[in-house]
């Protein structure tokens, strides 16, 4: 199945490039700090304190955005022996059944995702045990806004937030709540791909949420190296 992937809407196209440039800009983030810290530390012997904890946040940016971007160029893997023992109507079906529970389980994670997050930003959680149903009445000893990371310094042009989000006090490190933001954005993209994704099954444009006989064709196509192919 090709993984090709051409965005249909303005809003697809802004999202888009807002994923791919930031996969981007993560990639290239984490490699100039490694790179740099390898320099430092054998030629040197010296390193970046927060290099660590830096590469490692942006790890976990990449991988939160990696998540709903495999699910725009189809790219998960997932087992469909049961699916193929179906008619394609009953695959469909069940494919779109699928691609239901998931945006309902995305869903849920966001509204989680958020209630975590908003603690670290000064935010209202949400009301409700499985679905918002409004937003919490904030009070001032509810902020948690001055967290900060543990190793990576707070950069000098970010000090306009420091009224907003700290009473005017100084940061040293860096606020969690900067970090921690891929986490609703990250599961706010992913509902948003997932529903992109149940639509084109819905009008026949995809057959599900899954590269199916990725294992098999990788084979092949290492088959096809050994032999000179």
């Amino acid at each position: 199945m090709s993984t090709h992937y051409e965005p249909d809407t303005m809003l697809g196209r802004v999202v888009n490039e807002f994923e791919e440039s930031a996969i981007a800009l993560i990639l290239g983030l984490m490699t100039i700090i490694t790179f740099v810290n390898v320099i430092l530390r054998y030629g040197f012997n010296t390193g970046l304190i927060w290099g660590l904890e830096a590469t490692s946040l942006l790890f976990a940016w990449l991988v939160l955005f990696g998540v709903s971007y495999a699910f725009k160029v189809t790219a998960h893997l997932g087992v469909d022996a049961v699916i193929n023992l179906f008619s394609p109507a009953g695959r469909r079906i069940m494919a779109l059944i699928a691609a239901l529970v998931c945006v309902l389980y995305a869903a849920l994670v966001l509204k989680g995702a958020w209630d975590y997050w908003a603690n670290f930003a000064n935010l209202p959680q949400t009301t409700g045990r499985w679905f918002p149903t409004g937003l919490e009445e904030m009070k001032r000893t509810s902020y948690r806004g001055w967290y900060e990371v543990v190793d990576v310094p707070f950069p000098e042009w970010l000090r306009w937030i420091e009224p907003i989000m700290n009473d005017g006090e100084r940061y040293e490190k860096l606020p969690r709540f900067i970090p921690y933001a891929i986490l609703p954005i990250g599961m706010a993209l992913l509902l948003f791909r997932l529903v992109q994704a149940t639509i084109r099954i819905a009008r026949g444009h995809s057959a599900g949420l899954i590269v199916s006989h990725e294992a098999e064709d990788a084979i092949a196509d290492v088959s096809h190296m050994n032999k000179g192919d």
